[in-house]
């Protein structure tokens, strides 16, 4: 014979089920919970300082310009096919990723290309260059002691390294994709990959998933 129930108890039987079930939802739905800010593994770098320089648009923009925004900032140039031209087709789409899944929270994230080759990167061939990856991307240069400066306060090292002509030269320079904090202030590196392996060190779901880790 089945325990006796009367209809409050079946009343109360479903409201405790439905609250279960809408807390298990609740929790499948926020994800792995986000460490401080204070524990990113760059907190605390001497990383990043407030620059003004010149976007694709001719305008000139401020490091400043972006205070409350997460900032992610590659330093490069436009003829360079084997690094720089994978690491932002992988960056942009895990931001794309990161937008298709967490919308709010990646638009505040402001995606900074600043090239290191100013003397061939012009503002017309910056705005073609960027355009390719996403459409809020901004590609900054300068004069060569801008870009000096800038690079330094980032801790990005490049060199030229000349070719078989004048023209034909290469920039050597540090691979280091920065997730800066709404401060300006240094968090963590995104994933890039790693030259001549196999595997995809900076495949684009590893990138959504540092933003969803750090992006509030």
């Amino acid at each position: 014979m089945r325990p006796y129930q009367t209809n409050a108890g079946t009343a109360m039987n479903k409201n405790v089920t439905f609250l279960i079930a809408a807390l298990a939802l609740s929790a499948c739905n926020s994800g792995p919970a986000q460490p401080p800010l204070s524990e990113a593994p760059l907190a605390g770098a001497a990383i990043g300082a407030p620059f003004t320089l010149t976007d694709q648009d001719g305008r000139k923009r401020s490091y400043d310009e972006f205070k409350g925004k997460y900032r992610l900032v590659y330093f490069g140039y436009t003829n360079c096919p084997d690094i720089c031209t994978p690491d932002m087709q992988h960056l942009m789409a895990g931001l794309t990723m990161f937008e298709k899944a967490h919308p709010e929270r990646a638009n505040k994230v402001q995606p900074i290309f600043i090239t290191v080759d100013p003397a061939r990167d012009t503002q017309a061939v910056l705005k073609q260059f960027v355009s390719a990856f996403h459409p809020r991307l901004i590609g900054l240069t300068g004069s060569d002691n801008e870009i000096a400066a800038t690079a330094k306060a980032f801790a990005i090292h490049f060199e030229r390294v000349e070719g078989s002509s004048p023209d034909s030269y290469l920039m050597g320079h540090s691979q280091v994709p920065y997730l800066m904090g709404p401060d300006g202030k240094p968090l963590a590196l995104l994933p890039a990959d790693t030259p001549n392996t196999d595997a995809n060190e900076g495949d684009p779901k590893l990138v959504a998933a540092e933003l969803a880790k750090w992006v509030r």
